[in-house]
């Protein structure tokens, strides 16, 4: 194995970008092969009996009744329905585990403490003693606690203790450490797939409806929670404001768009901005890619220009998705 490659900085900063051919690593994944360790990712609990009506009644998830495995994402919203925090956890009978974006986690450990009234819960944050891996299909049946969801690329993440990480990879390689693949790889096939990252692909500003994560992160029939009167009419009315695409970038320039980069309409790159480029990856088959936010207005068939590179859309949610209901005069 060629020696890992540090991701130099950003949210990423300190993960393992690639072992040395990120093309061949993007193939081993999409073969059902490898492992990515997503260490660099914040890790929480949440133990006590009224765990998971408690985290019920804070996110946007449906959660009284989640099983013992089953995977959920899910959203905490200010009150004016923008994304605040993001949790993929998975219940294990006793513990409910979740890891979030990096740097993230002591700010939603701290959210949490300040909601337990009255309630049998404990929220720890776990980073230092527990480390994700990804790996591509189902997880194995075992003692191990592995979350899979609608989000999960097909694959799922193991919560693994930091200091057994090594163990257990060579453990699933029957005794031989199995090859492994960096973020690069893992991001180009979520980019590829229309999987939006909270905090990367988005700003502080972003509704779930504009994301297409309803049904995924966001639970359209149950109770009340902080954000939901606005999910709620933006569903009902239709149309939210931005949308979620993915962009096919100019695969003759050598260059990638940085992290929040202004789109601008082709051939108007001093012309008013129209959206704004999350992550960017170059995928083995389909090229330079990243993901954007657009204002919903601008036509499904616009091409883009960001920071002088040309990029094409392709639709991921629909200007016009939601119910449209309208009052009867």
């Amino acid at each position: 194995m060629s020696t890992p490659v540090a991701v130099p900085d950003g949210i990423d900063a300190g993960a393992v970008w690639h072992y040395g051919d990120p093309i061949a690593e993007q193939r081993l994944l999409e073969s059902g092969q490898g492992a990515v360790l997503l260490d660099h990712r914040d890790v929480i609990s949440v133990s006590g009996p009224d765990r998971l009506e408690w985290l019920h009644s804070l996110t946007t998830q449906f959660l009284t009744d989640l099983a013992p495995g089953q995977g959920t994402t899910a959203l905490v919203l200010s009150p004016q329905g923008h994304i605040e925090h993001v949790l993929y956890g998975v219940d294990d009978g006793e513990v409910f585990w979740a890891h979030t974006e990096p740097g993230r986690g002591q700010a939603l450990v701290e959210w949490l403490e300040r909601m337990i009234f009255m309630r049998r819960v404990e929220v720890r944050l776990r980073t230092p003693e527990l480390a994700v891996v990804w790996q591509p299909g189902a997880a194995p049946e075992g003692h191990r606690v592995a979350r899979a969801g609608a989000d999960s690329l097909g694959g799922h993440e193991s919560f693994i203790p930091r200091d057994h990480v090594d163990e257990f990879l060579t453990m699933l390689g029957g005794g031989v450490k199995p090859p492994m693949a960096g973020l690069w790889a893992y991001e180009a096939l979520r980019i590829a797939a229309g999987v939006p990252r909270v905090f990367l692909d988005t700003d502080a500003r972003t509704i779930p409806n504009e994301l297409g994560v309803l049904g995924v992160a966001v639970h359209l029939e149950k109770g009340c929670y902080r954000g939901q009167e606005t999910v709620a009419r933006v569903h009902t009315l239709g149309r939210p404001p931005r949308r979620l695409v993915l962009l096919h970038l100019d695969g003759s320039m050598n260059a990638l768009p940085s992290v929040g980069a202004a789109l601008h309409p082709a051939g108007q790159p001093e012309g008013k901005a129209v959206g704004f480029v999350g992550g960017s990856a170059r995928h083995h088959e389909l090229g330079p890619i990243a993901l954007g936010l657009v204002k919903r207005n601008v036509a499904v068939d616009a091409a883009f220009e960001v920071e002088g590179i040309a990029a094409a859309q392709e639709v991921l949610v629909d200007p016009e998705v939601g119910l449209h209901v309208r009052a009867r005069l």
